[in-house]
């Protein structure tokens, strides 16, 4: 059957559609903890149309919660993020030759989900046009990218009418522990893992919550030294980071 722009669009619904499922509860959360570290409605509603990556945001949240400078918050978001420019290399094959204001929407909104499908789609679907290409991304968007400001707002509400003697601090960390842990499955995961948290606790004193950015890095050290030992070891053995990627 051939495929449409307008089917290829519907296509990309379809297959995003049960990501709704995962983005709805992080979005709430965030906002349920936005309201908790300070933020208003407008204030937490901002912060996700302004970033849209839970990771970067919950990050961020975080360190201006413990009071860390606005540009240690800025580059430590931007350094949870920098698989983007990653995602957009791969794309870009793909999707380079689009006008620059479609391109700038296709940026905006690659997120995980997004990339993961379209790069899928767009290996299977090697005959189909830009326009069929683009149709499938904000197809996947849709049931994606929306609700992640609907819910950030509904969390934000529902952050304002608690009470503050209520007490909502364990769900930052709690939120970290859900998001990492699924991804711990491999040994050089566990070696960066292990790695940072380790050494976030030994520099917990630097000033700045720099401590935080160094064990990042020492974890990525970590587990890339791992990643190349097992190489070594296992001569046949696919690095992870794609994976890692995930």
């Amino acid at each position: 059957m051939t495929t449409t722009v307008k089917s290829a669009y519907w296509k990309g619904v379809r297959e995003g559609a049960p990501f709704f499922f995962i983005v709805s509860p992080f979005a709430l959360l965030f906002g349920v903890v936005a309201t908790e570290a300070g933020l208003n409605i407008l204030e937490s509603l901002a912060f996700s149309v302004a970033v849209i990556a839970g990771a970067a945001q919950f990050t961020a949240l975080q360190l201006l919660q413990d009071d860390a400078p606005a540009i240690i918050a800025l580059v430590s978001a931007l350094a949870v993020n920098l698989r983007m420019a990653m995602y957009s290399a791969t794309l870009t094959p793909h999707l380079g030759a689009a006008p620059m204001w479609k391109r700038v929407f296709v940026a905006y909104f690659l997120v995980d989900q997004s990339f993961a499908l379209s790069v899928g789609a767009y290996e299977k679907h090697r005959d189909w046009s830009m326009s069929q290409k683009l149709a499938y991304f904000f197809g996947v968007v849709t049931p994606i990218c929306p609700f992640w400001y609907v819910f950030t707002v509904v969390g934000a509400m529902i952050g304002e009418a608690m009470p503050a003697s209520l007490g909502l601090d364990f769900a930052m960390p709690i939120t970290f522990i859900a998001m990492v842990a699924p991804m711990l499955r491999s040994l050089p995961h566990l070696a960066a893992c292990f790695v940072a948290v380790t050494a976030s606790l030994l520099l917990v004193s630097l000033p700045l919550n720099l401590g935080l950015l160094a064990a990042g890095l020492l974890g990525m050290m970590a587990g890339a030294a791992v990643e190349q030992w097992v190489a070594r070891v296992k001569p046949g053995h696919a690095p992870q980071a794609k994976e890692a990627e995930a």
